[in-house]
């Protein structure tokens, strides 16, 4: 997060986990996004209460995506995150 918070444009893409010690990935994000409001971020979780696909999209958070997750499945999210951003550049 600190180096995030000192040069946020240095980011093309945030992956995170749901679950990490101290901090959520929702709260990172909901961070993250304060800062750098169009900021990609896809959320991973292998399971939460906490977070649902309709919360994450309200709070500005591209993609949710349930783990396990194949890294095909991985990289596919990741072309149609980054693609979105460079439509909405466009």
């Amino acid at each position: 997060m600190e180096e995030f918070r000192k040069n946020p444009d240095d980011f093309d893409l945030v992956i995170t986990d749901q679950t990490m010690p101290g901090l959520t990935g929702f709260e990172l994000s909901k961070r993250m996004l304060a800062i750098r409001k169009n900021i990609p971020i896809v959320l991973c979780t292998g399971f939460s209460e906490l977070v649902n696909e309709q919360l994450v999209k309200a709070a500005g958070i591209r993609k949710f995506i349930l783990k396990p997750i194949l890294k095909s499945q991985l990289s596919a999210v990741i072309r149609e995150v980054l693609g979105e951003e460079i439509s909405m550049r466009a």
